[in-house]
C-alpha cells in the first residue's frame, strides 16, 4: 500500500511537534506522557503502513524527538525513501 505524500508530511509535523515538548524527566517520571506514546501519536499518522517500513520509522522518529540535531536528516532520508515520487 502507498502511503500519500500528505501523511508523511503530517509524520514529519507530528515528530517536529513531539521533539519540541519533549522533556526527558517527564518521559521517564510521568506515565502520561512519555516517549513510546509520543512515537506511537507520530506514527498514526502513516498507519497503514508496512510492518517493516513501521518498525524502521518508529525506530527514527524516537531518536529525533529525544535528539532533533543529531538524527532529522536519517527521517528525511527514510521518508524520502518510503514517499511517493512526487507527481510531474
Amino acid at each position: 500500500m502507498t502511503i500519500p505524500q500528505e501523511q508523511f508530511d503530517d509524520l514529519l509535523n507530528r515528530t517536529a511537534r513531539a521533539a519540541l515538548f519533549y522533556y526527558p524527566e517527564v518521559a521517564v517520571d510521568d506515565d502520561g506522557g512519555n516517549l513510546q506514546n509520543d512515537i506511537a501519536y507520530c506514527l498514526e499518522a502513516v498507519a497503514g503502513i508496512g510492518d517493516e517500513d513501521a518498525e524502521r520509522l518508529r525506530v527514527v522518529v524516537g531518536r529525533v524527538i529525544t535528539n532533533p540535531t543529531a538524527h532529522r536528516s536519517d527521517l528525511l532520508a527514510l521518508v524520502i525513501e518510503l514517499a511517493p515520487p512526487p507527481a510531474a
